[in-house]
């Protein structure tokens, strides 16, 4: 239960075919591509893997497929099994357990919301009871769930009902949230960091782990900001960190999900088009995003 989550972790995004079903042969593909830049795992049905808008058979063959991958290899495997249903979570994260996998993770409920830490608690304490023998991260991103409850009290009335805690999954813009959170109970908890383009900052609060979406196609630009910071090198940290700014500032232009999987496939990742709600490029948007690209240096600066 205490081994932490360093280095970049990618959450992935989930591999459709053009008639929007799952291409569960592309994970292979994934997994070849994030091993060849070198992130340390994946974490996968989260935001970046549109979760909410897949079904549950869906999620549980994504699940299985990737752990058949990644078998073997260096990648740990971290399933995200938050639902607005908590018999869908719990399922979820029963499957994981028998799959082996690294950790669980899950978000709250946010049709109906948990009003209060109590109930919050109550909630991840039922889906972490479904996988008794996994670490389990409460994965706070308020601006998509609205559920914004204090994370250091969390963690310090949570370790009290459920004995598989391991931390956070901290999407969430309060550095100074984020520093309480890592200095709860003494620093016993881990709390990977949820937002690529403040990486740097958390870093400099002590963050030695972080889970993105744009460690899928952008490890490299992080990989030397890592570095660079680690030898006191804080010039060359920042522009690396500008560079991430400038990437993510372009493809939320574009519409992030369908502009991120554009990347994806321009990088030889073919992870097909975005579901609805999310919005795909069109084919004038798609080449225009490359030329911004392009312009940016991007290509360049991901090369392996």
């Amino acid at each position: 239960m205490n081994s932490r989550l360093q280095g970049l972790i990618a959450a992935t995004h989930t591999p459709f075919l053009a008639d929007g079903e799952l291409n569960l042969s592309a994970v292979e593909k994934q997994a070849d591509h994030l091993l060849r830049t070198g992130v340390s795992g994946v974490f996968i049905g989260g935001s970046t893997g549109e979760s909410q808008s897949l079904t549950v058979a869906e999620r549980l063959a994504l699940a299985q497929r990737w752990s058949e991958v990644v078998r073997n290899s260096s990648l740990r495997l971290i399933v995200h099994v938050g639902s607005n249903c908590l018999a869908d979570s719990r399922a979820l994260a029963s499957q994981a357990q028998s799959l082996g996998v690294a950790a669980i993770s899950a978000v709250a409920p946010s049709y109906f919301k948990p009003k209060s830490l109590e109930t919050l608690i109550a909630c991840c304490e039922q889906i972490a009871g479904a996988a008794p023998s996994l670490p389990f991260y409460y994965y706070d991103i308020p601006p998509m769930t609205g559920v914004y409850l204090p994370m250091a009290d969390f963690l310090d009335m949570a370790a009290e009902r459920i004995p598989t805690l391991a931390g956070l999954k901290f999407s969430n813009f309060d550095l100074m949230m984020y520093q309480r959170c890592l200095h709860s109970r003494d620093g016993r908890f881990d709390v990977p960091w949820g937002i690529d383009e403040y990486l740097l900052a958390a870093l400099a609060v002590g963050a030695i782990g972080a889970v993105g979406s744009s460690y899928n196609f952008a490890t490299p630009i992080y990989t030397r900001m890592m570095a660079a910071f680690s030898t006191g090198d804080l010039a060359t940290a920042r522009i690396e960190q500008y560079r991430s700014v400038r990437l993510i500032q372009l493809l939320a232009e574009f519409g992030y999900m369908a502009a991120s999987k554009s990347v994806m496939a321009a990088l030889g990742v073919d992870v097909g088009l975005a579901r609805l709600p999310n919005a795909n490029l069109t084919v004038d948007q798609h080449a225009q995003l490359l030329a911004n690209l392009e312009r940016l240096g991007f290509f360049d600066s991901v090369r392996v």
